[in-house]
């Protein structure tokens, strides 16, 4: 178990460009600004504050940057004094951060701010509380393509703060054969023969329905194998037919309460798409600390 404190990723998950982070931060702050916060022209365009960022419940904290951009690109003076990592489990009660800067972008991007921490540390939380079932196997939990649009590499980005891998970022830069592209092909060997010829570097995944399938994809050469719905018979079935020749990802169907028995019959990956999708944001609290103007 992963106590308060502790960081739940071994090293630090190498963050999206920054002017990906940028992009992101610029449209949706477009999105909520418009032409203008309204409210937040009540106060006096020099007036001076500070803030605070508590979190309500016990998360895996992952968005700093995103967070920061917010605030930043509103006052470029602004001030983020931080007190946990990314990729650090908090508890309930716990003092995130300090922002000190123009009283205006403070109230004007707080939600924007918030919107993107709480859903990534949301991510993080999900893909922790995964990783930690599997905890004492050598099986690793992956992501899957099922993110919020235009927030993939950020999402994908909250996993590794969370401790998970990631699977393919798109459909450019690994080859997945499911059943559509082998029926295309007219049979499993015709697509990974043509898959291999075509894109020769890129790793190559073959989904699989049954055990006659699994036998064509190992002959096949394949780098990897995804075990579609299968049964837990089925499962430790695959895992002696493939003898370790081979990959062997488990996907579809998997809840939080099945991946230690499925990690004790020794695949290599689960894919769950609950982590980027099934996303509960974090409860997070950010109050000015003095008044408009104060110091």
């Amino acid at each position: 178990m992963i106590h308060p404190g502790e960081a739940v990723s071994s090293s630090t998950p190498g963050l999206p460009p920054s002017e990906l982070i940028v992009r992101d931060v610029e449209r949706a702050l477009a999105e909520d600004l418009g032409p203008g916060d309204a409210t937040a022209d009540l106060l006096a365009a020099d007036a001076l504050s500070h803030a605070e960022l508590l979190c309500r419940e016990t998360a895996v904290i992952a968005g700093r940057p995103w967070f920061d951009a917010c605030f930043l690109h509103l006052d470029p003076e602004c001030r983020i004094e931080w007190l946990v990592d990314e990729g650090q489990r908090v508890g309930a009660g716990t003092l995130l951060c300090r922002v000190s800067g123009q009283a205006r972008a403070l109230v004007s991007a707080e939600r924007t701010a918030l919107n993107f921490l709480q859903t990534l540390s949301g991510t993080a939380t999900c893909t922790a509380q995964h990783v930690a079932a599997l905890a004492g196997s050598r099986t690793r939990i992956l992501d899957t393509r099922k993110t919020l649009p235009g927030l993939r590499l950020a999402q994908k980005y909250a996993v590794r703060c969370g401790g998970g891998c990631n699977h393919r970022i798109g459909l450019y830069d690994a080859i997945l054969i499911k059943e559509n592209h082998i029926a295309a092909a007219g049979s499993l060997t015709a697509a990974v023969q043509a898959a291999r010829a075509r894109h020769p570097d890129l790793l190559l995944e073959v989904e699989v329905e049954t055990m006659d399938e699994l036998e064509q994809a190992l002959a096949a050469g394949v780098d990897r194998v995804m075990l579609d719905e299968f049964s837990p018979q089925r499962m430790r079935e695959a895992v002696a037919l493939a003898a370790g020749r081979v990959e062997l990802e488990v996907s579809g169907s998997v809840d939080l309460q099945a991946l230690a028995s499925i990690a004790h019959l020794g695949v290599d990956y689960i894919s769950v798409g609950a982590i980027t999708k099934h996303v509960q944001a974090v409860d997070l609290s950010f109050r000015l600390v003095t008044k408009a103007g104060g110091e």
